[in-house]
Formats: C-alpha cells, structure tokens, sequence
C-alpha cells in the first residue's frame, strides 16, 4: 500500500520502482492519472493528514487486497502513515518516533541527549523571543518553521531588522504544522550542506551514499542542484553521525535523508526526513551506485531484507531550474545537444504558468521550471554536465526579457 501526493515529476520513478516487485493500491489525493500502469486498485483521500479518512481508506483497501506493507514518500504523511500501518497491524516504525522526526524542536533535544552534533536551537512563540534566542545564540541565525519541509519558510537573519521579516516568514508557514506550530531560532552552521541517504532494518543502518547540494544566496536556503558520487571521500567522514542521529530518534526500519552541514570539516545535524529524499536524489543513487532506495523503501515496509548491494560506481547530478525573475512564464524551451550523459530533461511548467521566486514571497512549489540530471565517472564531471545543460535552456517570461537558469 502506498500513500503520496500524486507528484509525477518528482515521484513516478518510486512508484514505478516498486511497481517492477510488488502489485500497489494506492491511496492519493486525486483520481489517478499517471499513477494508472502501476496500480492494481485505489482509494482517494482529498487530505491524507485527516486520520480517521485515511484509516477507513486503508482498511478498505486491506479488506479487498493482502496488504503486506505500507509505505509513503510524502513528508506530511509520515505520522498518519505510521499509525495507519499500526491499526492494519502490519511492520512500522512507532507512530511517536515520526512524530519526533517531523517536529525539529524535538528532534533537536534528542540529538542533544544522545551526544549528536547539531545546532543550537530555541523554540519561540513570539518575535519578542526570538529577538532574545538570537542575541543569546549570536547573528547570523536561522528562523524556521517546527514541522514543515522543503526549506519553506525558512530564513537566515544577520541582524534584528532581517530577524523580524524572518519571524514574520517562519511564523506563517509554522501555523501549517500539524505536529508542531512553533517557530525555531538557530544558530548557523557556516559550512557545505550535505545530506547523508541511509537504510535501516531492524536496527541496523546502511550508509549508503553522500548528496552534495548547491544552494542559493541567503537569505533563503532554495536548493539549486545536488550530485551523488559512489566513490565520494565523505562518506567514511560522516557515516558515524548520520547512524548515530537516526539512532537517537529512534528510527529502526526505513528509508533516511539525513541533512547535515560541514563545519570546520566536521558533521553537525540541521535534520533527519524519516523518508526516501525529494528532488530525485533516489534516481541519483540508483543512476551512481545502482541501490534502488524506492524498492528498498517497499522491502523494508513488508519487512524483507532490502538488497543494499552496490552494482555501479559512478556518478549523477541534478541542476534545478529557476528563472531568474518572478512572472508569467511566455518560452521555454531547450537548444542543447542530448547526449548519453543527459539522463532527463524534465520541464514542469508551460507558457502560461506564473512563476514566483522565494524572494518575492513564493517556494520551491512556486518557482521551479523543471530539471535536467547527467551522469559521469565522478562528481566533478556529472556536475560540470548539468550546468552545460542547464545553460541551454531559455526561459522567456513577461517582464520582456529572455533569462537562463539562476547560477
């Protein structure tokens, strides 16, 4: 049983995955579309959040299919999800321990408690706290929603004036929040973002590849590209603290993203997403390594042992695309050769479509255009691919001006 939003950019390559090992009912939040190929039957829950919905279409589908696992990929569904698995009786991690997964007020003290490099961290009610956590903790700092995802809503501040519009930010997408409605000040870990893709079942944790990311300027944390090398050096040097996060949380089955920065050439935990990464970052290790983490999602959900084997050692990158203003997108198009390297290009929007920045109050579900993602015998090479890519495409909006994809 798989419960996700129907995202086909991001998402089709994981159902299609699991599709190839085991037959899917699906529970989604609109008539299904794309998803049809890879389903045997389905139920529609206009918002999965809603308990006692998705526990009555989950046990509808139990009543007409064998289910031997439940498994999601959508971050708000984590802990509806788990109690779900929970009332059919099938293998979960425990309903509380997503709960501390998706609230980083609590997942931050438990990192505390278990000796896990972090950040420090406040949670505040009003700005007049958060004014008080940030001359504690000493500028620049990060505001951010408690439970939220994809970087929305949160800010960087490096002094008072840009902490108020941060506060502002935070709090708005905060009230969103289903496990938490609290807004956290803390400190920033000036360093290279990384995120650590990891395995568990039944207690034990496989570190299976690196993700390096390029952000963009701060304030905002919009993430640009990311790229997985089999052979990266980090692995060895953050292995340790991304087994020992998931362990502190409390995480014994399942798919980890686990974000951490490099400070001083050492781990500190920003977070751990108690699910398979967005952004294609699975295709990537698949594309690198040859570990399929869809399929290994779906093992571990039915409890089989997932094939962590590696069969490649290469290497992959995404560029994510932006225009480099807010509008209404007029052109898009692409007016580069299509190599082997060039393993997708992806376009999500038409002409017709508004996009707005981060920077003019939109998110990631906003603004990106699409994304092209290129393989090569290492990371340099696959990243240096995916800007050439990315290059090659214009998109024209209507302020009246053609623009390329932001750096």
């Amino acid at each position: 049983m798989v419960v996700t939003a129907p995202d086909e950019s991001y998402r089709r390559y994981c159902l299609e995955s699991v599709a190839s090992a085991y037959d899917i009912v699906l529970i989604t939040t609109e008539e299904p579309s794309w998803e049809v190929p890879f389903i045997q039957d389905c139920v529609i829950v206009p918002d999965p959040t809603d308990q006692t919905a998705l526990s009555a279409a989950g046990r509808a589908l139990a009543a007409r299919h064998d289910v031997a696992g439940v498994v999601t990929w959508t971050e708000w569904y984590l802990v509806p999800v788990a109690r779900l698995a929970r009332q059919l009786g099938l293998p979960t991690v425990a309903p509380a321990v997503m709960r501390g997964c998706r609230n980083k007020a609590a997942a931050r003290a438990l990192f505390a408690h278990h000796g896990v490099p972090s950040a420090e961290s406040v949670s505040v009610r009003t700005c007049q706290e958060a004014q008080a956590a940030a001359d504690r903790i000493g500028y620049p700092v990060v505001l951010k929603p408690a439970s939220h995802a994809g970087a929305i809503g949160v800010l960087r501040a490096d002094n008072r004036d840009q902490l108020i519009a941060a506060y502002r930010a935070a709090e708005r997408t905060a009230g969103l929040g289903k496990e938490s409605t609290s807004v956290l000040v803390e400190e920033y870990l000036d360093g290279p973002e990384i995120s650590v893709e990891c395995a568990t079942y039944r207690g034990a944790t496989t570190v299976i590849a690196v993700n390096r990311k390029k952000l963009g300027p701060p304030p905002h944390f919009d993430q640009l590209a990311h790229s997985v090398d089999a052979t990266d050096p980090l692995l060895d040097i953050v292995a340790p603290a991304a087994r020992a996060a998931i362990s502190a949380l409390g995480i014994t089955d399942g798919i980890s993203h686990v974000e951490m920065r490099l400070v001083d050439g050492r781990p500190r935990l920003i977070e751990v997403n108690a699910r398979l990464a967005g952004d294609m970052i699975g295709h990537l290790v698949r594309l690198a390594t040859g570990i399929d983490l869809a399929r290994a999602a779906a093992d571990i959900a039915c409890d089989r042992a997932p094939d962590l084997t590696p069969t490649k050692s290469s290497a992959a990158s995404i560029r994510l695309l932006y225009p480099t203003t807010s509008g209404t997108l007029t052109h898009l198009s692409y007016d580069g050769p299509r190599p082997t390297w060039l393993d997708r290009l992806h376009f999500q929007c038409s002409p017709g479509d508004p996009l707005l920045l981060p920077a003019d109050g939109g998110n990631l579900f906003t603004a990106r255009i699409g994304y092209v993602i290129t393989t090569g015998r290492t990371g340099w090479q696959a990243r240096t691919r995916a800007e050439r890519a990315a290059r090659a495409v214009t998109a024209v909006l209507d302020r009246a001006y053609s623009t390329r994809t932001a750096a």
